[in-house]
């Protein structure tokens, strides 16, 4: 058993865009890529539930995750999500007992030089280690208690209820 658990869903994190004109495509992960440039030693174990973006996720891929975490051995997980759903997402697990879990994505994909994700990912990773059983978000240099934030399309920000 791994100390951490990191579940995968794609979103904006894993985006990659051919040119400026082209559609994007949800890649692999970048969740190893980002542990090792920012030095990460901490023993992650990482599964993938699915690779799309948070607008195409449904029930049935949300009933993944929440199954995911219900039958992991570790009890703090991190999941990446793309951010437009993540608030729904935090949602179907609000009542999972007994596990600390911290969703993160980022607002430019990891592949770009100016992303969010290191840091996120980084928030993430603590928050598992040092917070309550429950379920949080970090973004923004912020962690957020998952049923009392929302993202500002405005401000490209998550903000407090």
């Amino acid at each position: 058993m791994a100390d951490i658990l990191i579940l995968t869903t794609g979103g904006t994190i894993d985006k990659v865009y051919f040119d400026a004109l082209s559609e994007f495509q949800v890649g692999d992960t970048m969740v190893h890529r980002l542990m090792e440039i920012g030095l990460v030693k901490q023993d992650v174990r990482v599964q993938e539930i699915c690779r799309k973006d948070s607008l195409e996720l449904d029930d049935a891929d949300r009933a993944a995750i929440r199954h995911a975490i219900e039958t992991a051995e570790e009890s703090r997980i991190v999941i990446t999500h793309g951010t437009d759903t993540m608030t729904n997402t935090a949602a179907v697990l609000k009542d999972i007992a007994g596990k600390t879990v911290c969703m993160f994505g980022a607002l430019s994909p990891a592949r770009f030089a100016e992303s969010d994700a290191t840091m996120n990912l980084g928030m993430a990773l603590a928050t598992v280690q040092v917070a309550q059983p429950g379920i949080y978000i970090a973004m923004n240099g912020t962690v957020f208690d998952a049923a009392k934030v929302r993202k500002d399309r405005a401000a490209n920000a998550f903000v407090p209820l």
